[in-house]
């Protein structure tokens, strides 16, 4: 089962991808948060192996916090899921260690592909 912590300051995206992989078994949603601080707790608290990450965060963006979830937990999964979707963000994301990158408008389900396959 893959445990699964969604990070993203928008409530409703948070509530969409929530409701898009409850319909899968495999896939436990473990944590959510909206801001750097509450992800970290629940990176703690809740031992994901799967963080789905915003850039656009308050306090911390989300490219900080990719920074800091790869050198203190290299095993979990990341995957970058943002409007932001500029090739230098993309880049920045990959070289920093994010496994994928992923535009919300255009490629939301992908989330769920890379989950469940």
């Amino acid at each position: 089962m893959k445990r699964v912590l969604i990070v993203d300051d928008s409530k409703q995206v948070r509530e969409r991808l929530i409701s898009l992989l409850s319909d899968y078994p495999e896939i436990r949603i473990v944590g959510q948060a909206g801001n750097g601080k509450e992800a970290l707790d629940a990176l703690d608290d809740q031992k994901p192996d799967t963080v789905v990450l915003d850039i656009r965060l308050p306090g911390r963006s989300g490219i900080q916090l990719l920074g800091k979830i790869r050198t203190a937990h290299p095993e979990i999964t990341i995957i970058m899921l943002t409007n932001y979707d500029f090739e230098h963000y993309r880049k920045q994301c990959m070289q920093m260690g994010a496994d994928y990158f992923f535009n919300k408008t255009l490629e939301f389900e992908k989330v769920v592909n890379v989950l469940v396959n």
